[in-house]
């Protein structure tokens, strides 16, 4: 091992798996750290700085292609100090750098390459290069030699257009945008409108290929139904999420108890068919949440299922044996054993002959008709040519469609399918597993345990119950320091690390909030006030408003920014104004309903002529707007009657509500009292009571679903 080490670089002492994938490159990686910074000073030399993540298919393919590329490698070590960061682990100098090369160049995404001054101020960026000029696009070594002649040329003049670029970004981050008219109804049904315009009515989702999920716009679409009784809105996201459920993008191969099935990251076609098959946390963490709250808006069974095969899939893959639960599974894996090489989706497709070594004949119809195999493969867009006669795994019948046109007993197709799909499990199973990111976030944990703890008070399940307390307590007892109660990001193999993001503080205080709603164990309010009220201190720009992605003190960012799109995963800043309002209603702190109050004043530009951007911000504004409601329970967990109240108001869809404990005096019945409004109803004492109240507090505009 020693022997080894010696041929490895600076990364080889870091806890990322990302960056321990290229701590053998010949490439000199530097982390991201001081060392790195003062050689570049010392030698005014320009950083290279390269940002990925663990189970990013192009960053593997420009790692190939590039990174262990000799020529390359001694260009980039001779000329650059190059700089390796896990986007991931960084989301903050992510959100910075990405902001520069989506200005310069009007896109972005990963692997992202930029180049710095000595003094990290960017001054040229892009995403993916490949090592050479292809069809006219300067490849990876052009640009590099084309920087080092500019710098020796004239540095001077690319750091002056780096530093005028950084101060653009510093002014950005800190002052409020110019006012417009204030948010309002009317502003949240343009931002409907733009959703409306961009739906794909035939196949779900917005927009052309690529999809993803989005799981933010969906949960805004269904709150937006709830507030309006706009059906419209409710049906784009059901219809979005029947049609990703049905395509590929879905890991068909969900075995309860035994694991497979969530969703991969994104689809790169427009039928959900053939997704980019990396598996993030995140991901399955919201789209779980949100089949739930769709679950509890129409009664539909589906939708429950649905949730319950996400959360199958990550207690079963990523749950890790301390109690959370760790960040992806890799794209790229091995077809079989002894492969020469990882393909794009080797784990998960198939041949049809592959299907034949292992079904029976009836059994192989039936799967081959449910799933749309087919002996030429079923891969309708394929432009690089990767997935020849392969299939991935979809639902184009339905098991009475399959067995009819099988000539299958109704009665036996389906017990045949089960043992089909469980054959084929098996067998993938013999394959080699994509690798998995090991590492904890507190983040990601953060929505998971939302996702559980949702899951948990709608069924009464008591499995995802337990496991969303596990992952809390693990988080606050080995990430959390006690006395100062500020959070480290990541847990990974017993080593915690690197100071905690907003995103951190954001997403755990939101799952300590629905954790405390699903067990009414008040350690998990006090926690999530706690959690707050340090995010509050850290992150918060009083004079501007909103929160910053990185902590006050932190000196390891150049410019501290403020996360303003709700994409894969949301705006720590939508977050917060959602939970800072359920904070306000549940502890009676108005100085939780001001934070919010600002943080949606900073961001109310972009609310008003750009609100697709932010749909979970835009909960938050609904709920500023239609107002919210609190219904405190008594006697809960002692009298059956107030027991019961408790778990109607769990299959309920009521984004506008918070549920607390309230402490019950001697002299009084078990009650449900309601408030909306600044006003209180007569208690209610008995289920029906309790409906009538909800009924009565409803949105004027329009009716509740599922009340």
């Amino acid at each position: 091992m020693q022997e080894k080490e010696k041929n490895a670089n600076r990364l080889i002492h870091e806890s990322s798996p990302y960056l321990l994938q290229h701590a053998y490159n010949p490439v000199a990686w530097y982390p991201w750290g001081e060392e790195a910074f003062e050689k570049a000073r010392r030698e005014n030399l320009p950083v290279f700085l390269s940002i990925g993540y663990s189970s990013c298919h192009w960053c593997h393919v420009m790692e190939r292609e590039s990174f262990e590329n000799e020529d390359i490698a001694v260009l980039l070590n001779e000329a650059f100090v190059p700089v390796k960061v896990d986007r991931e682990e960084r989301p903050d100098l992510d959100k910075l750098y990405m902001t520069y090369v989506q200005a310069a160049t009007g896109q972005g995404g990963w692997p992202m390459s930029v180049w710095l001054t000595p003094h990290l101020e960017p001054f040229f960026g892009g995403s993916y290069f490949p090592p050479e000029d292809r069809h006219g696009v300067p490849g990876f070594t052009s640009i590099l030699q084309s920087i080092v002649r500019a710098w020796h040329q004239d540095s001077q003049r690319l750091t002056e257009a780096a530093e005028e670029m950084t101060d653009r970004l510093r002014l950005l981050s800190k002052k409020r945008p110019l006012p417009v008219a204030e948010l309002s109804e009317e502003g949240i049904e343009d931002a409907v409108a733009e959703f409306r315009e961009g739906f794909d009515r035939e196949f779900g989702g917005f927009g052309s290929a690529p999809k993803f999920p989005r799981p933010a716009v969906l949960d805004f679409l269904l709150a937006h139904a709830f507030y309006t009784g706009n059906e419209e809105s409710r049906n784009m996201a059901l219809f979005t999420l029947d049609s990703m459920a049905a395509g590929g993008i879905h890991d068909q191969l969900g075995i309860p108890g035994k694991g497979g099935g969530g969703f991969a990251r994104y689809s790169t076609d427009r039928w959900w068919r053939l997704p980019h098959f990396e598996k993030m946390l995140y991901d399955n963490a919201q789209l779980a949440t949100t089949c739930t709250n769709a679950f509890k808006a129409t009664g539909e069974r589906r939708y429950l299922d649905l949730a319950g095969d996400i959360l199958n899939y990550v207690l079963c893959d990523l749950a890790d044996k301390d109690g959370g639960f760790h960040s992806a599974e890799d794209a790229d894996s091995f077809p079989r054993p002894g492969a020469a090489a990882k393909e794009e989706g080797g784990y998960y497709t198939w041949s049809y002959d592959e299907l034949a070594e292992v079904l029976e004949p009836r059994q192989l119809e039936l799967f081959c008709r449910v799933h749309g195999v087919r002996p030429e493969g079923n891969v309708l867009s394929d432009p690089q040519g990767e997935f020849a006669s392969r299939n991935v795994l979809i639902r184009t019948e339905s098991v009475r469609e399959a067995a009819s046109l099988a000539g299958v007993p109704g009665e036996k197709a389906q017990a045949l399918l089960d043992e089909a799909r469980r054959t084929v499990f098996d067998a993938r199973l013999r394959r080699p597993k994509p690798d998995r990111d090991d590492k904890v976030l507190v983040s990601w944990n953060g929505l998971m345990i939302s996702a559980l703890a949702t899951a948990a008070a709608a069924t009464g399940n008591r499995e995802w119950l337990d496991a969303a307390k596990k992952a809390a307590d693990f988080i606050l007892n080995r990430l959390c320091n006690p006395e100062e109660g500020r959070l480290l990001r990541r847990y990974r193999k017993g080593k915690a690390g690197i100071d905690g993001k907003a995103d951190d503080y954001a997403f755990f205080a939101q799952g300590l909030l629905d954790l405390y709603e699903a067990s009414f164990e008040t350690r998990f309010l006090d926690k999530g006030v706690r959690i707050m009220e340090k995010q509050i201190e850290l992150f918060f720009d009083r004079e501007s408003g909103g929160f910053f992605t990185s902590a006050y003190d932190d000196r390891s960012v150049p410019v501290r920014m403020k996360e303003d799109y709700d994409g894969a995963e949301p705006s720590p800043n939508s977050v917060n104004v959602v939970t800072l309002y359920r904070l306000a209603e549940m502890t009676g702190r108005e100085e939780f309903r001001t934070v919010a109050d600002k943080t949606l004043d900073y961001f109310n530009s972009a609310l008003v002529t750009g609100g697709q951007q932010l749909p979970c911000m835009l909960q938050g504004a609904m709920m500023a707007l239609f107002g919210t409601r609190r219904i405190g329970l008594s006697g809960h967990g002692e009298n059956e009657t107030t027991n019961s109240m408790k778990r109607a108001l769990e299959r309920l869809y009521l984004p506008d509500t918070v549920v607390v404990a309230d402490r019950q005096t001697h002299d009084e019945p078990p009650a449900a009292i309601l408030c909306a409004n600044n006003s209180c109803l007569p208690p209610a004492e008995d289920v029906a009571g309790l409906l009538d109240a909800l009924e009565k507090t409803a949105p004027s505009s329009g009716k509740r679903d599922g009340s």
